[in-house]
C-alpha cells in the first residue's frame, strides 16, 4: 500500500532534526493506517455478516473514518451498531446521529427496552447494570443480525485484561472470550476460520496508543465527539472524579454533593454518572494532544465503573462485554 505522506514526510524531514522526527511520526502513522486497513478487508473478505460497533467515542469514530478510507470509493459493507445503556450523554447521542448521516452509515441503536422500563440505573445496580444495560442487550443484537464478524475500537494500551486480546478474537456460540483460547498472531497472519455459532471480535487498533489516536485525528482533522474539548460544564465530585451531571432530573446526589461549574473535558466516555471528567483547559485538538502527551495518568482512570483492582473489565468481557 502507498505511503499517503510520504512525499510529506520526505519534504519536512529536509528541515533538520525537527522535520525528521515529524518525518518518523508520519511514517509511524501511516504503518498503522495501513496495518488497520488490512484488517478491514481481510476480516470483511472471510464475513458474511459484518458489523462495526459505534459507540461515538473517540477510538469508534476513528474506525469508522479508517473503514470509510479502507473501501472507498464504495462505502464499508456494513451497519454501524451502538448499544444504547439509555443513560448515554445526550451530546453524544446528537454526534452519533450526525456521524452516521453525514458519512452515509446505516445505524442501528438497540437498547435493552424491558431494563429501561424497570429502571435499572448505574447507581443501584453496580456491576449488574453493564451486565444488563451493555453486555445483554449487545449479545441480544448480535444474535439479532446473525452478525459473525463484529468490528470494535479497543486497543491493547487502554488497560491490562485488553493486552491479552489478539487482533482476532474468537468467542463461542454464547459470546464467551477465554483467554486460553486465543490464536497465534504470526507475520500479520489472521486466522478469522469459524466453528458453527462462534464469532470473532476484531480490533484494528489493537496495535495504537492513545497518542497514536489522537495525532491522526490531528492529521486528518477528524470531527469528534464535544465532551473531548474543555467547556464549562456542571459537575459534582466523587470518587476523586468530576461527574458532570447530564441529566439533574435522573441524577443521585450523595449527601453534601453540590453541583458547580468547572472547566473539563473527557480522555473516555462512557455511562455519564459513572464516567470522571479531567479539568482542563484543552479546547481544541492541538491542545489535548499536548495535554494528553504531558499526561502521567491513565487514560480509563475516569472509567469509575471499571473497579479498583483492574480486574473487573476482564469478568465484563468473559460475560460477553465487547
Amino acid at each position: 500500500m502507498a505511503d499517503p505522506w510520504r512525499s510529506t514526510a520526505q519534504g519536512s524531514a529536509e528541515g533538520g532534526a525537527k522535520g525528521s522526527v515529524l518525518a518518523d511520526k508520519l511514517s509511524h502513522l501511516s504503518w498503522l493506517e495501513a496495518e488497520s486497513i488490512h484488517i478491514l478487508r481481510e476480516a470483511v473478505a472471510e464475513a458474511e455478516r459484518p458489523v462495526m460497533l459505534f459507540s461515538a467515542g473517540k477510538d469508534s469514530t476513528v474506525l469508522a473514518h479508517l473503514a470509510l478510507r479502507a473501501f472507498h470509493p464504495g462505502k464499508p459493507p456494513f451497519p454501524l451498531l451502538h448499544i444504547d445503556s439509555t443513560w448515554e450523554f445526550q451530546s453524544l447521542i446528537d454526534f452519533r446521529d450526525s456521524f452516521a448521516r453525514t458519512h452515509g452509515f446505516t445505524l442501528i441503536a438497540h437498547a435493552n427496552e424491558d431494563g429501561r422500563a424497570a429502571g435499572i440505573n448505574p447507581f443501584d445496580y453496580g456491576d449488574r447494570y453493564t451486565l444488563l444495560m451493555r453486555t445483554e442487550p449487545l449479545k441480544a443484537a448480535l444474535d439479532h443480525g446473525k452478525y459473525d464478524v463484529i468490528f470494535g475500537g479497543a486497543r491493547r494500551d487502554e488497560e491490562r485484561s485488553r493486552a491479552k486480546e489478539r487482533i482476532v478474537s474468537v468467542r463461542s456460540d454464547k459470546h464467551v472470550w477465554d483467554p486460553r483460547q486465543q490464536r497465534p498472531e504470526f507475520w500479520r497472519q489472521f486466522n478469522l476460520r469459524l466453528g458453527k455459532g462462534q464469532s470473532a471480535r476484531v480490533f484494528p487498533l489493537s496495535n495504537w496508543t492513545e497518542a497514536d489516536l489522537w495525532d491522526y485525528v490531528l492529521m486528518h482533522k477528524i470531527e469528534l465527539a464535544s465532551l473531548y474539548f474543555a467547556s464549562p460544564r456542571p459537575v459534582v465530585e466523587r470518587k476523586g472524579s468530576f461527574v458532570v451531571v447530564d441529566d439533574e432530573s435522573r441524577m443521585r446526589f450523595q449527601p453534601g454533593e453540590q453541583v458547580v461549574m468547572k472547566t473539563v473535558r473527557f480522555r473516555t466516555l462512557g455511562c455519564w454518572p459513572v464516567t470522571g471528567a479531567i479539568e482542563s483547559e484543552a479546547a481544541d485538538i492541538e491542545t489535548v494532544v499536548e495535554e494528553t502527551l504531558r499526561s502521567k495518568w491513565s487514560e480509563r482512570q475516569g472509567r469509575i465503573s471499571d473497579g479498583e483492582d483492574g480486574g473487573s473489565l476482564e469478568q465484563k468481557k468473559r460475560e460477553g462485554y465487547f
